[in-house]
């Protein structure tokens, strides 16, 4: 399969895990843009974001994903949580991915993932799942924007939602080929 597709999701969605998992069924580069910020920035997201601020970090990952929009070849990118607030990184995922699919999982879901994780910068406070909840209720609508197709994670194992992904993913393809005679 040739294609390029970019995994939009809340923090714990499971974008990464169903990226590597995708790249590797089909045989594809993959992405991980949380990983090569860190790489870029020579800190954890969470040490940048508490020394230098949250604009400045999204300043950062919308030239990185400009930059892997621009790539050629085929692609599996999972993108950070909060990609989708700027409307330069949408449209960038609109025009520079073939596939966009959105991993939704509501807040509830996402807090039984997270209750242990101390590496989201955004969730530490003192009531998480407040900020679950008003994170889903700003950036939900703007995932559907940029999504070709949502898949549903509420609870399911990795391989049965690396499998409704690859389901997407596979009849898309196949609705882009041309009709043989």
């Amino acid at each position: 399969m040739q294609t390029r597709c970019a995994l939009v999701g809340m923090p714990g969605s499971g974008k990464t895990t169903v990226g590597r998992h995708l790249a590797r069924r089909f045989d594809l580069p993959f992405v991980d843009m949380d990983q090569r910020l860190e790489e870029r920035l020579g800190s954890s997201i969470r040490t940048y974001f508490e020394e230098c601020g949250e604009d400045n970090f999204r300043q950062h990952e919308q030239a990185l994903l400009a930059e892997l929009a621009q790539e050629p070849g085929p692609m599996v990118l999972s993108t950070g949580g909060g990609v989708v607030l700027r409307e330069a990184n949408r449209a960038a995922l609109r025009q520079g991915f073939g596939q966009v699919l959105y991993l939704r999982a509501t807040p509830e879901d996402l807090m039984r993932r997270l209750r242990r994780d101390r590496t989201r910068p955004l969730l530490q406070v003192d009531d998480p799942l407040a900020r679950l909840r008003e994170l889903y209720r700003v950036r939900d609508p703007l995932y559907r924007e940029v999504a070709h197709y949502i898949v549903e994670a509420p609870r399911p194992t990795v391989q049965g939602l690396v499998g409704m992904a690859a389901m997407q993913l596979e009849m898309a393809q196949a609705s882009a080929q041309p009709a043989r005679p």
